[in-house]
């Protein structure tokens, strides 16, 4: 049978250098795992207990589509703790992961060929989900002067119906401050562009709180998630804010592409939200882990780095060592058995010249995968 033109994404690069790292492990290779995005703690010890009890209980069918209402009502007060802002429960709605957000907002929003501009280096996702709905994701190459972050003036000329922007960000863990989301929020509007505010990475900040689009207009949508923060990846479980006069539009599709988001994983949500003592020490890990980081790895050799403002990575320029993220990628999983993920996944243009690192896991991984990482490049030449 014949595959549509909007199914020819491109591959997500770091499940591919994940998959390489597992057939590594397979033939008994301990490898240190820089490569993805995910903690290498489990979901919260009370939100396991919370489902234990709820599968004793419950038959754990369908919820409504919008999601469980006192998850719903708890994520709406978390803004009022985490931002002092007063925020509606019915305008908040439980998504099958931040990808279902995605998908529900893009829908909700664009019509077949609009132009959605999206920064490089992002989430490579944000672009194959927009091409497979049939529209036109418009990459915005960011400056290291602005943070790898969008400003207003990129908008010009564009022609852009919507604009994707994550504080903190993937793969930069650069954060943008109020004044400068406020400023780029306020020129969306004058250009008639909606605004997607993804901040999946808040609550995992350093010097300063990160700031979301709600503190600025009720005008955005606001996608996030309990995998990173509160540690469940595989859960599969996120939220979305959006206005008022947009909820129903939403429930609509999510009634039909996703009936409900996962039952059991509600369940456990609504309780990992208030194990705040065992999510701060998984920070206080992250924060030791960025401290190694900054001083290790240019120590082995990778010294165009910045300081993450948020999130758990760091974004190298590796332009002086080769142009072939992707190679230099394998080279470094072979001979130093560390995965990191090539910069091509972020930026298809300029990241053959940049390296991912993420240090979400435990601090003796990060340790040992420095001193790998060292050896290698000494050895390299």
């Amino acid at each position: 049978m014949r595959n549509s033109t909007r199914s020819g994404v491109d591959p997500f690069i770091v499940m591919d250098v994940m998959e390489a790292a597992r057939r590594a492990e397979a033939e008994g290779r301990h490898i240190i795992h820089m490569e993805v995005g995910q903690p290498g703690t489990p979901a919260p010890e009370g939100a396991r207990a919370a489902l234990t009890r709820a599968m004793g209980e419950d038959a754990m069918g369908y919820t409504v589509a919008l999601g469980l209402p006192a998850l719903r009502e708890r994520i709406a007060r978390l803004y009022g703790e985490w931002y002092n802002v007063d925020l509606n429960p019915e305008r908040v709605v439980i998504t099958p992961g931040s990808s279902g957000g995605f998908i529900l907002a893009f829908t909700a929003l664009f019509d077949a060929g609009d132009r959605v501009g999206i920064g490089a280096p992002g989430y490579p996702s944000y672009r194959q989900i927009l091409k497979a709905l049939d529209l036109v994701p418009v990459d915005i190459e960011t400056a290291a002067e602005n943070r790898l972050q969008p400003v207003p003036s990129d908008l010009e000329g564009q022609d852009l119906a919507g604009l994707m922007v994550a504080s903190p960000a993937n793969p930069s863990g650069t954060m943008l401050g109020r004044d400068d989301l406020a400023a780029l929020m306020e020129a969306t509007q004058a250009h008639g562009t909606s605004f997607i505010s993804d901040e999946i990475y808040h609550g995992i900040e350093y010097e300063a709180k990160a700031v979301t689009a709600l503190e600025i207009s009720d005008e955005a949508y606001v996608i996030n998630s309990f995998s990173k923060y509160f540690s469940m990846t595989g859960w599969r479980v996120g939220w979305m804010v959006v206005p008022e006069d947009h909820v129903r539009v939403i429930e609509r599709l999510a009634q039909n592409l996703f009936i409900c988001p996962p039952h059991a994983s509600q369940v456990a949500a609504l309780a990992a939200m208030d194990c705040r003592e065992e999510l701060e020490a998984n920070m206080a890990v992250y924060r030791a882990n960025r401290q190694l980081m900054l001083e290790g790895l240019p120590k082995a050799g990778f010294d165009r780095i910045a300081p993450p403002d948020g999130a758990f990575y760091v974004y190298a320029d590796v332009s002086h060592i080769t142009d072939d993220s992707r190679a230099f990628a394998a080279e470094i999983l072979e001979q130093a058995g560390v995965a990191v993920t090539p910069g091509l996944d972020f930026d298809p243009e300029r990241g053959g010249g940049t390296i991912r690192f993420s240090y979400a896991r435990g601090t003796a991984d990060i340790e040992e995968g420095l001193v790998r990482l060292k050896r290698f490049m000494e050895a390299r030449g």
